[in-house]
């Protein structure tokens, strides 16, 4: 079960528990209030692992990324020193190897650019998830008391 699954178990049983009008208190079985939560502590971990492979992926795709722009960058260093050596194309080969460092470097930053986006937006859908649920179980303690 996930763990807004169990919130809104915790809510349901809230909102039918019985109330007492005199002292305007509601009456709850504490053993599956204390399961419940439990329950919460169980996912949490899992919540946690995603967020921290998330986390890692972003360094791994980044760190691609950069690979990647490197290996292109020294691709088109290499084509450029082979085209010098060429005497009668030295020219054109030095403007060519040019465009290609720059287009090179403008793709890698473009790369990297995205990843961060795309990183970014997971980590704020998580940071919204705990946020609510962390609204979520100040509203049910509140509740409780």
């Amino acid at each position: 079960m996930e763990i807004l699954e169990i919130i809104d178990k915790l809510e349901e049983k809230i909102d039918k528990a019985m109330n007492i009008p005199i002292i305007n208190r509601s009456l709850m079985d504490k053993e599956e209030l204390l399961a419940d939560i439990e329950d919460i502590r169980l996912q949490l971990p899992e919540e946690l692992k995603q967020a921290r492979w998330m986390k890692e992926e972003r360094k791994k795709i980044i760190s691609e990324a950069q690979q990647e722009a490197e290996s292109i960058i020294k691709a088109a260093e290499e084509k450029t020193i082979q085209m010098v050596q060429e005497h009668e194309i030295t020219k054109k080969a030095y403007e060519r190897a040019t465009s290609m460092i720059d287009s090179a470097k403008e793709n890698a930053q473009e790369t990297r650019k995205q990843t961060l986006e795309y990183c970014d937006e997971i980590l704020y859908g998580m940071q919204q998830k705990f946020e609510s649920l962390i609204e979520t179980l100040k509203e049910s303690r509140g509740n409780l008391k």
